[in-house]
């Protein structure tokens, strides 16, 4: 895990299929590059989207933790 602070932390929880991934990537587009994004989500598809959605886009996926329902993607924009 990185010791860097986010720059900006999105809350998706209670939110689902669509809309954590939307979210999502409307937060990495609205940062600089080399930001840090923080994500929470619990919609169980958000795992498997966001990854996916972090591989096409050439970000990098700093840490992922699964804590119960609860999911947390630590993302650093590489573009």
């Amino acid at each position: 895990m990185s010791d860097e602070k986010p720059t900006k932390s999105i809350d998706t929880i209670g939110l689902y299929c669509p809309v954590p991934l939307f979210r999502t990537r409307e937060a990495i587009d609205s940062i600089q590059v080399g930001d840090i994004l923080e994500v929470y989500a619990d919609d169980p598809a958000a795992e498997s989207d966001i990854k996916s959605l972090i591989k096409r886009t050439g970000q990098e996926l700093v840490s992922f933790e699964k804590n119960e329902d609860t999911l947390k993607f630590i993302i650093k924009k590489l573009k």
